[in-house]
C-alpha cells in the first residue's frame, strides 16, 4: 500500500518519548480565525483577516503550521507578492539538546525564510531570531487561554535595545 505524503506526514499525536515537552506549542492543534493588524513604518494600520492551521507531524516530534493571510477564497485573487499576501509554514521541533524549539518559518511569497529558538517566558511563549537583513526578531504568544491567543511579531532596529511592533494576530479558535 502506498501512503500519500500528507499521510506520511501528519501524525496522530505526540510521540511518546517527547510527550512532556510538546506541550508548549501542543496546545495550538487545530484551526484559528485571525484578525490581523499590520504596523506599517509610517504608522499606517493595515487590517486583513486571516486563517491559521497547527497539526502534528513527523511521527509526532514536531508541530507544523500553515498560515494565511488573507483567508483562502476570493479575497486572495491578484498578485500574491504585489498584495503582500502570506501564505507560509512553520516547523516547530523540540531541540532536549538545548531544551528549547527549533523554529523554520517559509513565506515562498514574499521570500521570507528564518530561522528561530522558543522558548517559555512566564506565561508567554518567546521566538527569538534574527531577519533576512540580520536585525533581531522576536515573536510572541501572550494572552493565551483554551479559545484564543495574541500573536506579535516584532523587530529590533538597534540589537534588541528596543523593539517595533510588526503585526499583531488576535486568533480565536475554530468550532
Amino acid at each position: 500500500m502506498t501512503a500519500s505524503f500528507l499521510d506520511a506526514l501528519k501524525a496522530d499525536g505526540p510521540a511518546p518519548d517527547r510527550i512532556g515537552q510538546m506541550d508548549l506549542y501542543g496546545w495550538l492543534i487545530g484551526a484559528w480565525d485571525l484578525d490581523v493588524v499590520r504596523y506599517m513604518p509610517d504608522g499606517e494600520e493595515r487590517r486583513r483577516k486571516g486563517e491559521w492551521h497547527f497539526g502534528w507531524v513527523l511521527e509526532g516530534r514536531a508541530i507544523q503550521d500553515v498560515w494565511i493571510v488573507p483567508p483562502r477564497g476570493q479575497l486572495r485573487d491578484g498578485d500574491a507578492a504585489a498584495n503582500a499576501y502570506s501564505y507560509g509554514s512553520t516547523l516547530r521541533i523540540y531541540d532536549p539538546r538545548i531544551v528549547a524549539w527549533q523554529i523554520q518559518w517559509t513565506d515562498p511569497v514574499m521570500q521570507n525564510f528564518l530561522t528561530m529558538t522558543g522558548r517559555k517566558q512566564g506565561n508567554d511563549i518567546v521566538q527569538l531570531g534574527r531577519d533576512n537583513d540580520g536585525r533581531p526578531i522576536r515573536w510572541s504568544f501572550s494572552q493565551i487561554t483554551p479559545r484564543s491567543f495574541l500573536w506579535r511579531g516584532e523587530t529590533s532596529h538597534d540589537d534588541g535595545a528596543t523593539w517595533r511592533r510588526d503585526v499583531e494576530f488576535t486568533a480565536t479558535r475554530v468550532g
